[in-house]
């Protein structure tokens, strides 16, 4: 015969409806059914008076709990996010100022049941690139754009902001390996001109801070490189010679090789774009705020990737103990069709190149005369 113990474990109605069947077969007397039972008499009581199911244990009163304003807050961030609680605890701090425990907002988004967002499967162990110890600084580059209106990484209205305000719709990036410093520009357009202009851009700032011997940039085969086309690649290399610069195209479908600029562009939807992107009413201010951003990446923002521990691009650069200056990492942030006017009016004054409303690109020469290249 089944115990009453054995079918509340099966079923707490079941259970209580045994304990009535019981009490009323005893004449409603307590005592004497739960010693048949072998339960006590406030079992007895409880199925008597009160619901068949199991009443609720939580809480009446929490007074630690998060105040429910807080909480549905907390769960429409994450909904419009998709972050979890680690990225998710970060991000309010950063963006608002307040600051909730990664084991509070875990526990509001299970209780709320949020679902975790799918992610890639790994394909084996990772191998590194390079050998990251022994890499001088400014030697190897690697070089991306990013689209930065993105409705998958961004929240609707942070994109809907950037597409009204008509802020700058690309970023050119380009990092250095040895210490993740980076270097950025914008644009509303997207051209193998501004992508051979950002290039010499970075490559003449560099040089005029100190940095020697040859870089190798890693590039995309975008239509705003090289493309896929070997004679503009032998081209651009050509030109960049004087420069001590090659490009190195990765193969198609390989991001793989660009992991390091790639991985930077969900840290600017993190910790830029989605802060800072809807305080920006026009490209200006974008930028100022671009500028600050790239700042604190430089100088203040910790890299534990391979070879970093925890360093700055600032301190790792430091560490290295080279010649060039820190000032090197001062990158001014410019957008890409401002600097080409004002490269066009140069070339108006001094070469006699009639300029309209319309940019003209110039095929400089690099290294036959300064006039040639006014930038």
């Amino acid at each position: 015969m089944i115990t009453y113990h054995e079918l509340r474990g099966i079923s707490p109605q079941k259970g209580r409806e045994l304990i009535k069947r019981v009490l009323l077969s005893r004449g409603g007397n307590v005592s004497t059914t739960a010693a048949i039972l072998g339960i006590s008499r406030h079992t007895v009581r409880r199925a008597r008076d009160g619901p068949l199911e199991d009443l609720s244990r939580r809480p009446k009163h929490s007074p630690r709990k998060t105040p429910e304003r807080f909480e549905c807050w907390i769960v429409c961030e994450a909904e419009r996010t998709g972050f979890r609680y680690r990225r998710l605890s970060a991000y309010l701090f950063r963006k608002y100022g307040l600051r909730f425990s990664e084991n509070t907002i875990k526990a509001i988004l299970g209780r709320n049941q949020i679902k975790r967002p799918s992610r890639r499967p790994s394909k084996g162990k990772s191998r590194p690139l390079y050998d990251y110890e022994a890499l001088i600084p400014f030697s190897e580059m690697q070089l991306d754009t990013k689209h930065l209106l993105d409705k998958k990484a961004l929240p609707k209205d942070v994109y809907e902001h950037m597409v009204r305000c008509d802020l700058p719709l690309y970023e050119w990036h380009m990092m250095d390996v040895a210490t993740r410093a980076r270097f950025t520009a914008y644009s509303h357009e997207l051209s193998a001109t501004f992508g051979f202009l950002f290039i010499v851009l970075v490559l003449l700032w560099l040089r005029t801070h100190g940095v020697k011997g040859q870089l190798t940039i890693r590039v995309d085969n975008g239509s705003e490189f090289c493309g896929g086309s070997a004679r503009k690649l032998s081209q651009w290399n050509q030109q960049l010679k004087p420069l001590g610069a090659a490009l190195v195209p990765i193969p198609p479908k390989a991001k793989h090789l660009i992991a390091l600029v790639e991985n930077a562009h969900r840290a600017d939807d993190e910790y830029f774009l989605m802060i800072h992107a809807e305080r920006c009413p026009n490209s200006e201010v974008f930028l100022k705020k671009a500028q600050s951003w790239q700042d604190t990446w430089n100088f203040y923002r910790l890299s534990f990737g391979i070879a970093m521990n925890g360093l700055t691009p600032h301190e790792k650069l430091k560490s290295k103990k080279t010649m060039v200056h820190s000032h090197v990492l001062l990158f001014p942030v410019l957008r890409l069709e401002s600097l080409l006017k004002y490269i066009n009016s140069i070339n108006a004054i001094f070469i006699g190149r009639p300029t309209s409303g319309k940019y003209v690109y110039t095929k400089c020469r690099i290294g036959e005369g300064h006039n040639n290249f006014p930038f």
